[in-house]
């Protein structure tokens, strides 16, 4: 059961995120959230509640029952080491379906690939608050915040920072301890844990995950943690549009792993941006449309008849066994 202390800060914390969505229904998003930026009080507070929430609750527990961690910080650990760097790197098994698809697509295709060499996984932290992956020694971190928690966390909004061709590295400030560009196609893995939901918008979500895209490697991975306390199965048709509005982008998404109060996910970099697409053009149904939307954009305190729970279709439970299958990886 949660502590007085853990409802209090997670109140103030889905405090701030329903603000923004209700000031984002009545205003243009965009100045929403530049005001939110420039309300350093309220910055303060968020983050100080974000840091004792991670560090005193939600990056501690461990399901004693199936002996096996529930922290969203060794889930992200455990998934880019078996992709990047396992006994038999995951990367290869995918970069095999990609080419698979490729010559579906174009029948004279022909791969032509390098060893990728990962000596340390090159991964950016976005909305990092505490920079809880610089524990680890096999990981070269760049981590960001609004409001950093920590000394080594570095100022950044993501949305609005700049993505170069001409850099080979992040460009510091460090009078002001932030970051004002990223180079383009340089990180193994890029991190939105619990991210997405504090944007106002499905349209600033959209464009995060875009910026994501163009800031990784080919081949590399974006890590999305989100809130879900709901039954396994329960959003599974709302993660399938999201699965639709990244493919558009040229992701594929390769693992989904439903741990207690949260949904993770893995996607991939596709080799091309036609594998995404050609899954948007064979999988797309009625309801989609390339949006990132979030229960909470439909209504703050929803029903079970309004949490997109509509009627369940054979695709749609054709969606839950393959994203619930207990496999760690999609090998469909």
């Amino acid at each position: 059961m949660a502590s007085r202390e853990q409802l209090e800060l997670s109140g103030l914390i889905k405090s701030v995120h329903q603000r923004l969505r209700e000031s984002a229904k009545h205003s243009d998003p965009e100045t929403v959230w530049r005001e939110h930026v420039q309300d350093a009080p309220l910055l303060q507070n968020y983050a100080e509640a974000m840091h004792k929430l991670a560090t005193r609750y939600w990056d501690r527990t461990m399901d004693v029952t199936c002996k096996r961690s529930n922290s969203r910080i060794d889930w992200v650990v455990a998934s880019c080491r078996s992709y990047f760097t396992g006994p038999t790197p995951l990367l290869y098994l995918f970069r095999d379906k990609d080419d698979k698809v490729m010559q579906a697509i174009e029948s004279g295709y022909r791969p032509t690939h390098q060893p990728h060499y990962v000596e340390k996984i090159k991964m950016l932290d976005v909305g990092s608050c505490y920079n809880p992956f610089a524990a680890f020694a096999d990981f070269e971190v760049t981590a960001i915040d609004i409001a950093p928690a920590q000394p080594d966390v570095w100022y950044c909004d993501f949305l609005e920072v700049d993505v170069k061709e001409s850099i080979d590295r992040p460009q510091f400030l460090p009078e002001h301890h932030a970051i004002e560009a990223f180079p383009r196609s340089h990180y193994d893995a890029i991190v939105f844990s619990l991210l997405l939901e504090y944007l106002p918008s499905p349209d600033q979500r959209l464009r995060c995950c875009s910026k994501a895209y163009e800031m990784l490697r080919p081949e590399g991975i974006l890590l999305i943690i989100t809130p879900d306390s709901r039954h396994q199965g329960a959003n599974a048709r709302l993660m399938k549009s999201w699965r639709y509005t990244l493919a558009g982008i040229g992701f594929t998404r390769i693992k989904i792993e439903k741990l207690e109060h949260v949904t993770c996910m893995v996607f991939r970099r596709s080799l091309f941006a036609a594998i995404g697409k050609r899954w948007c053009a064979i999988h797309r149904e009625a309801y989609m449309e390339p949006v990132l939307n979030i229960p909470q954009d439909f209504n703050e305190t929803p029903t079970n008849d309004e949490r997109m729970d509509f009627v369940r279709s054979r695709a749609d439970d054709d969606e839950i066994r393959e994203a619930f299958s207990g496999l760690p990886f999609e090998h469909s």
